[in-house]
């Protein structure tokens, strides 16, 4: 059986601004940074750890794999987030002065990357990590918007999800199955999410 959890990176310098990030790069945070440290002091043991290399992920998966003494990190940039379009680098103000009314009635602008080519790399990556890793438990460090996207595959309504929160998804037969929502940083270096991208 293989279980893959696909945890959010740690707070990145525009989450903490309120920023959508889409596919732009900015680093973590120093709240990013320990929250991935602490993390690792409550996740348990993995076999291989994935991440893409935007560096709020891929920085988050380092710090993870140093203190579990699991690597190299993989990369797979099927992971990456939903291109955000003309919404990225924006905060929820600037998008409303730009795009009056389009977030409340989940309307996207140009460039906006589609749900179903999200979900089709997605399910790639997921195939890929089941076909080189077998079975096992394995640690993906991607996105908020790569979680939001398998659980709508699997029919779960969005519900927002914070810095270091995760999904795990099992693999046993056939399919993929949904599996629990989780937290992983520690309560002493949480904040409250600003950003969904």
């Amino acid at each position: 059986m293989l279980n893959v959890l696909v945890a959010r990176h740690g707070q990145s310098e525009w989450n903490a601004l309120g920023r959508w990030q889409g596919q732009a790069d900015p680093p973590l945070s120093e709240l990013g940074r320990a929250q991935a440290d602490g993390a690792a002091e409550l996740i348990g043991a993995f076999d291989a750890i994935i991440a893409i290399d935007h560096d709020r992920a891929i920085s988050t998966a380092h710090i993870i794999a140093e203190r579990l003494g699991v690597g190299p990190v993989l990369v797979d940039e099927d992971l990456r987030e939903r291109h955000a379009g003309e919404f990225q680098g924006l905060t929820r103000e600037q998008i409303e002065q730009r795009f009056p009314g389009h977030l409340e009635a989940r309307r996207w602008p140009p460039g906006w990357e589609p749900d179903h080519l999200v979900r089709e790399r997605v399910i790639r990556a997921l195939d890929r990590i089941r076909s080189e890793v077998g079975s096992g438990d394995v640690l993906v460090v991607a996105h908020g918007g790569i979680i939001y996207s398998l659980e709508a595959h699997h029919g779960v309504p969005h519900e927002r999800i914070a810095n270091l929160g995760g999904r795990w998804l099992h693999h046993h037969g056939d399919d993929w199955r949904l599996g629990d929502r989780i937290h992983l940083a520690p309560d002493d270096v949480t904040i409250e999410n600003q950003d969904i991208l």
